[in-house]
């Protein structure tokens, strides 16, 4: 490995953990949510590729944890404590949930990125995980890439750039 590290990937409904000097990252941020956790001193960070806020909306018997709020951040704080880092150190930050496609209907239902940003935060709370940044919203695609030295998370939004929160 060089001094740079690697990027550590994470699919869609998918969750990795990345240690210093490796970087972690996610793309395809829809109306999907990225949930990055980790602590200040640690340089362990854990992301979470949310898909969709509830596993009772899932259709098959054998649940992806990864793919659902109610399972994915429980799972997540649970490979950072295996790692070693207290639960109540973890920080959060978040970005994705844009609203891709407009619907003439207000079901519920066709709100999912909003619905997954409301999701995750509702599990964050439960974990007492304050969110120090977040990027949400609108109706734009992002990419995004946490760095465990600086504690940055890069954002890349489709026709709008690049920023750092």
């Amino acid at each position: 490995m060089n001094a740079q590290g690697q990027i550590v990937k994470v699919g869609i409904a998918d969750m990795n953990i990345a240690k210093a000097p490796d970087k972690i990252r996610t793309s395809g941020l829809g109306s999907c949510v990225g949930v990055v956790l980790y602590d200040d001193r640690s340089m362990t960070v854990g992301m979470v590729h949310v898909m969709l806020p509830d596993s009772s909306l899932g259709r098959t018997e054998v649940v992806n944890i990864a793919k659902f709020a109610d399972t994915g951040i429980p799972a997540m704080v649970e490979q950072l404590k295996i790692e070693g880092i207290q639960p109540f150190k973890l920080k959060a930050k978040i970005a994705g949930g844009a609203q891709m496609f407009q619907f003439s209907s207000t079901k519920d239902t066709m709100r999912i990125g909003p619905r997954n940003v409301e999701a995750v935060k509702e599990y964050l709370k439960k974990y007492s995980i304050p969110i120090i940044a977040e990027d949400t919203g609108g109706n734009s695609g992002r990419t995004i890439e946490f760095d465990p030295i600086t504690k940055l998370l890069n954002i890349r939004t489709v026709n709008q750039g690049v920023r750092d929160i």
